[in-house]
Parts: C-alpha cells; sequence; structure tokens
C-alpha cells in the first residue's frame, strides 16, 4: 500500500494532517459553541455555520488563481500563518456580546481566506508528484493515502475538543462558555506542528512548488500545451463533476449540524456494553492496529516485516479484550461531538480495504473509472439518508423533543443508528472524494491546476452553504421527511452522473 510512492507524498499528508488535527478540533463544538456562548438558535446557528463552510471551500478557488501566478508552495506558507491568526482570535475567551460576535467573524474571515491559500495547492501539489512517468500509474492511490492521513487527523480532533473542555471545565475552573476556547487552543498549535513537517521535509518536494508559469518562465521543464478543443473537453468535464459533487456534500456535512443535534438531542446520552467501547478513541486505534497488521502480514515481502505486524495487530486485539472485560457497568457519558470522530475513524480503517478492492479489480482490468466511482458515491450516501429517515419515523419532532425532556419524557434512539450511519457515508466518501481529487488533478489543464483545483473547493463550498437547509428544516417538521431531502437529492445527483458518464470518460482520455 505504501510502496514505491515518492517520499514528497508522506511529507505532504502529514503536513495537512496537523492543520486539519486543528481545524476538525474546533469544527466538531462551534456550532453548539455559537449556540451555548451566543444564544442561538439552531436557524441562526446553522446560517453562520454554513457560511463559514462555503467560504472554506470556496477561497481556495482564490488561492489556486494566486498559485498559477506565483506558485503553490508560497500560497501554503502564507495560508498557514493567515490562519494561526484566525484561530488565536477564536482562543481568547471575550465573551457573548458585539465585540465577542465581531472577533469571532473575523476569525471565521482569516480562517476560511488561510485554508483557501493552503488546502487546494497542497493537494495540486500532491498531483504534480505523478505529472512523473514513474509514479502516474499511482495517483488514485496516492490520494487515498492523503485522504487517509487528513482523516487521522480528524479521528482525533472530536476526542481532543472533548477532553480538553473536561479538563479546563473540572482543572481550571472555567464556565462551558469559556471552556470552548481551549478546543481552539489546540488548533493553534497544530498548524505550529503543521509548518514544521513542511519546512523539515521540504527537499522531498520542493521541485513541485512552482506553477506552470513559473516552470516555463524559468525554462526548467518543457510544457506541452493542450488544444484549446481539448481544453474546453476537459473544462467541461470538470464542472460536470463540480455540479454533482454539491449535493454530496450538502448531505454529507449535516454531520456537524444536523447529524450534530440529532447526536445532541435524540440520541440516548447513556451508552453501555460493548457499544460503550466505540467511545473511546483508544478502542479505535486498536481497531486500525489491527486493520493494518493484517494487511502487513499478507503484504510485506519480508519474514522480518509479517512477525513484526502480526505482533502489533496481536498486541492490539489484547489491549481490546483487556479493555471488553474491564467494561464500565454503568456505562459511560456520550456528548454530541464525539459522533464526529467515527467518520474519520471509517475513513483511516477502510481506506487499506478499498485501495485493495480497486487494485484487485484494476489488475483484471475492471476497476471503475473515477467518474463512475463518484456517481457510485452518490448512491451509497442516498442509502445512509434513508437508513436515518427509517429510523427517524416515530420519533418526535425536534420542537416536540425540546419540550418533552423539560417534562421528563423525551423519546431517545440507539447510538449504533448514528454509528451505522456514519459507516454507510463514509463508503460513499471514499468512492467520492479522494477519487474526485485524483480526476481534478488528472484532467485539469496544465495552466489552470489552481484553478481548477480550487473549483472542487467552490462546489464542496456551495454544497456547504446548502447544509444549512437541513438546519432550517429542524423544528417542526418530522425527521423522516428532514432526512429524506437528502435520499432524494443525493439520488438525483446520481442518475444525473450516469446521464453524463460517456463524456465524462472521454475526458481522461
Amino acid at each position: 500500500m505504501f510502496k514505491n510512492q515518492p517520499k514528497g507524498l508522506f511529507a505532504l499528508a502529514l503536513a495537512n494532517t496537523g492543520e486539519r488535527f486543528g481545524y476538525y478540533t474546533m469544527l466538531a463544538v462551534f456550532a453548539l459553541f455559537l449556540r451555548a456562548n451566543f444564544g442561538l438558535d439552531a436557524n441562526a446557528a446553522s446560517r453562520i455555520y454554513a457560511i463559514f463552510l462555503a467560504a472554506v471551500y470556496f477561497l481556495p478557488l482564490v488561492g489556486g488563481i494566486i498559485a498559477d501566478k506565483i506558485g503553490y508552495g508560497k500560497c501554503v506558507t502564507i495560508g498557514i500563518f493567515i490562519m494561526f491568526l484566525g484561530y488565536i482570535c477564536l482562543a481568547i475567551p471575550l465573551g457573548g456580546d458585539g465585540v465577542a460576535m465581531g472577533v469571532m467573524l473575523l476569525a471565521l474571515l482569516l480562517i476560511s481566506f488561510g485554508t483557501g491559500m493552503f488546502k487546494g495547492n497542497l493537494q495540486v501539489m500532491v498531483g504534480n508528484l505523478y505529472d512523473d512517468p514513474k509514479y502516474a500509474d499511482r495517483r488514485d492511490a496516492a490520494f487515498s493515502l492523503f485522504y487517509m492521513a487528513i482523516n487521522i487527523g480528524a479521528m482525533f480532533a472530536p476526542t481532543a475538543a472533548v477532553k480538553i473542555m473536561a479538563w479546563a471545565q473540572e482543572a481550571l475552573g472555567y464556565s462551558v462558555n469559556d471552556s470552548y476556547h481551549f478546543a481552539f487552543m489546540v488548533a493553534c498549535a497544530s498548524l505550529i506542528l503543521s509548518i514544521v513537517i513542511y519546512y523539515a521535509c521540504r527537499p522531498w518536494f520542493k521541485h513541485v512548488e512552482n506553477s506552470v508559469k513559473q516552470t516555463a518562465s524559468a525554462g526548467t521543464e518543457k510544457v506541452e500545451p493542450l488544444s484549446p478543443e481539448q481544453t474546453k473537453k476537459r473544462i467541461v468535464a470538470l464542472c460536470l463533476v463540480f455540479a454533482v459533487v454539491i449535493f454530496f456534500w450538502m448531505a454529507f456535512h449535516q454531520n456537524g449540524l444536523t447529524l450534530t443535534f440529532f447526536a445532541n438531542e435524540f440520541v440516548n446520552p447513556i451508552s453501555t456494553g460493548i457499544q460503550s467501547m466505540a467511545f473511546d478513541i483508544i478502542n479505535l486505534v486498536m481497531i486500525v492496529i489491527i486493520v493494518y497488521g493484517l494487511f502487513g502480514i499478507f503484504q510485506s515481502d519480508s519474514r522480518k516485516g509479517k512477525i513484526g505486524a502480526g505482533a502489533a495487530a496481536s498486541l492490539a486485539a489484547c489491549v481490546l479484550v483487556y479493555k471488553y472485560f474491564h467494561i464500565n457497568p454503568e456505562g459511560v457519558t456520550v456528548s454530541a461531538p464525539i459522533f464526529q470522530q467515527f467518520n474519520p475513524f471509517y475513513v483511516v480503517a477502510l481506506t487499506p480495504v478499498s485501495m485493495a478492492i480497486f487494485g484487485a479489480l484494476n489488475k483484471k482490468g475492471k476497476e471503475p473509472s473515477a467518474p463512475r466511482k463518484i456517481a457510485y458515491g452518490m448512491v451509497v450516501a442516498a442509502a445512509a439518508y434513508i437508513l436515518m429517515a427509517v429510523c427517524s419515523i416515530g420519533l418526535l419532532t425536534p420542537a416536540a423533543q425540546e419540550l418533552a425532556k423539560v417534562s421528563g419524557d423525551p423519546t431517545y434512539v440507539n447510538a449504533n443508528v448514528l454509528i451505522v450511519t456514519y459507516l454507510i457515508l463514509t463508503f460513499g466518501e471514499l468512492l467520492l472524494s479522494p477519487m474526485g481529487i485524483s480526476f481534478v488533478s488528472k484532467v485539469a489543464p496544465p495552466q489552470y491546476k489552481g484553478m481548477m483545483m480550487g473549483g472542487w473547493f467552490v462546489a464542496t463550498a456551495i454544497g456547504n452553504y446548502l447544509v444549512r437547509i437541513g438546519g432550517g428544516l429542524w423544528g417542526n417538521i418530522p425527521l423522516w421527511i428532514v432526512w429524506s431531502v437528502f435520499v432524494a437529492v443525493c439520488l438525483v445527483a446520481a442518475i444525473f452522473m450516469f446521464a453524463m458518464m460517456k463524456k465524462l470518460e472521454d475526458a481522461t482520455k
């Protein structure tokens, strides 16, 4: 899985892991922070949340246009420092008045613009590593590994947010509202780690930091231009993909909004038995070690490597057995943000599985094209919300649930509903997101690489803005109707994708 990849991939992936850890630590509690600290209702918090997510994913277009002129590496560095200033502003506890709101909005602007300079351009650099014919056939696998690294950071983020907030409240005596700022401090620290990794490993990828314009001006590499017809064909194909993924992200990023509201209001707050093990990050890490250990046994070229992988898997299994026999009989308290650890956990654990499946299909000449994988991903996402709709039949509306909590008669569902929903959504994500990014890096005309990668994020931004639809429906509408909206949009997008498949696949030839 990791063999025959350029060292630059791992350096860039680790730098992105640090930045994503901070971002997702902040995002895990952000919607709840808006409601608790500023007294906003679900609809108002949803608007700010959606606009912020939209900005985070829209501004990579601006960052990409700038990078196509001044270079990708330079934009990445600028972006990290701007993000750091934004997280510093969020980390300062100013209360909940108008000044605090103004500083918070400034922080969101800085984080959004910094991410725009950083995120897309880092991924362009990853793609540039695979313009080398020696590595060209490993592009899809590389973006799967890169995507996995992002989710390693995201997997630990919810636990980090919950634990540091609890520490601030219990050990330091801060109020709940003030404790949110400690989660934002974690994001500051993670960016420091990210920039250290980036510059320590820079010799491994320095050759892909420049834009095509800079490379051509320096005369260090001859860039073969596409014909106007080829350029148009590729841009049209990319725009069709962008149009489809809008609806995936609209549905997927309910994880930080309505799915978090659902976890907070409708999921049983106490988890018992073996299920309670799922809410301990150590147990999830042990499962990941077991998965990678088993793959190491079969994929390692040396006897020593196989023994090492087997020993790691066995040790992790022993830890799980020990923790099983020490389950708290009273169960554990489940907080809403902690559910956001499941999606990145599934990504990290399932990436080697998906790579093995597609690798086997590739050897047989049956691997689906990237556009076809994206279409399948939309269908899978629809299946996740079908599950949510079915499991929500008979539940109270959110407004009625709030009243029921006051009277002491709320209706709760088992945490497994959300745990399985995140599993299905992750299957869809693995089919769509890394494959989509790989498709953009491969198909984008060389002179527009930054802009086209920015276009991918603009589509994500529009989808993120549409996330607010879920928040707008949250209140007096039956939950099964709320989830059915996302079923419908995912299925319509999938049908459109299949209808356009020939045009999309022709663009890669």
